[in-house]
C-alpha cells in the first residue's frame, strides 16, 4: 500500500509539472497565431516549440496510462474515489490541450497561408508593373489622384465644421442680443432705473476723470523733479 501510494504520488507529481510546462508552452505558441505580420516561413523557436508541446503531450499520455495501469492494479476497497477523479482530471486536461494545439496549428496555418497568397499578390502586381512601365506610371497617377481626394475630402470636412462654428457664434450673439434688450427693456418699465443708471454712469465718469488728473499730476511731479 505505502509502495502503491508513493508510486502514484510521484506520477502525479510529474504530470502537474508536466501540465505547467503546456501552459508556459501554449502562451509562447498562441502568439504565432496572433501575429499581424507572420512570417512566410515558419522560424526555428516555432518549430521548436511545437515540437516541444508534441513530446510533452506524449509523456503526459504516458503518464495518464501509468495512473491508470496503477488504479487497475488497487483492490475496489483501496481504490479511492478522489485517485479516479485525479485521473479523469489529469485525462481530460490532456484532451484539452490536444484540442488547443490543433486549434493553434490551423489559426497559424491559415494566417500564414494568407500571407502567402498577399505576398505572391504583391510579387505578382510588381512583375507585371516591372514588365509594364506604361501601367506603373497609370497607377502612380490614380495613387496620386486618390492621395488628392482624400486631401479634398479632408478640407471639405474642415470647411464644413468651420461654417458650423462660425453659425453657432451668430446665433449666440443673435441671443445674448435678445437677452440685453429684454433687460433694457424691463429695466425701462422700472421707475427711477434709468435715473439710477444715469447717477452710477455720471459717478463712473467722475471718478474716472478723478483717477486720470491724479495720475497726470504724478506724472508732472515726477518729472519736475527729476
Amino acid at each position: 500500500m505505502s509502495s502503491t501510494g508513493g508510486g502514484w504520488a510521484q506520477l502525479r507529481q510529474q504530470a502537474r509539472a508536466l501540465e505547467t510546462q503546456t501552459e508556459a508552452l501554449f502562451h509562447t505558441y498562441s502568439q504565432y497565431a496572433s501575429m499581424t505580420n507572420i512570417p512566410v516561413k515558419p522560424a526555428e523557436e516555432e518549430l521548436r516549440t511545437e515540437s516541444q508541446l508534441h513530446d510533452i503531450l506524449e509523456k503526459r499520455e504516458g503518464l495518464v496510462s501509468q495512473l491508470n495501469r496503477l488504479l487497475d492494479s488497487e483492490s475496489a476497497v483501496s481504490a479511492s474515489a478522489v485517485r479516479q477523479n485525479n485521473l479523469v482530471r489529469h485525462r481530460e486536461l490532456l484532451q484539452d490541450h490536444r484540442r488547443e494545439l490543433s486549434r493553434l496549428k490551423s489559426a497559424i496555418t491559415d494566417a500564414r497561408n494568407k500571407a502567402n497568397l498577399l505576398s505572391n499578390v504583391r510579387s505578382d502586381i510588381d512583375a507585371y508593373r516591372s514588365s509594364n512601365p506604361g501601367a506603373a506610371e497609370a497607377d502612380y497617377m490614380l495613387d496620386e489622384r486618390r492621395r488628392i481626394d482624400n486631401s479634398h475630402t479632408m478640407a471639405d470636412s474642415v470647411l464644413s465644421q468651420a461654417y458650423a462654428v462660425n453659425e453657432n457664434f451668430g446665433l449666440q450673439r443673435e441671443t445674448l442680443a435678445s437677452i440685453n434688450r429684454r433687460i433694457v427693456g424691463a429695466a425701462s418699465q422700472v421707475p427711477g432705473i434709468n435715473s439710477l443708471i444715469g447717477r452710477i454712469g455720471a459717478k463712473k465718469r467722475r471718478d474716472g476723470i478723478i483717477l486720470g488728473s491724479f495720475i497726470a499730476f504724478c506724472f508732472l511731479m515726477l518729472l519736475w523733479f527729476r
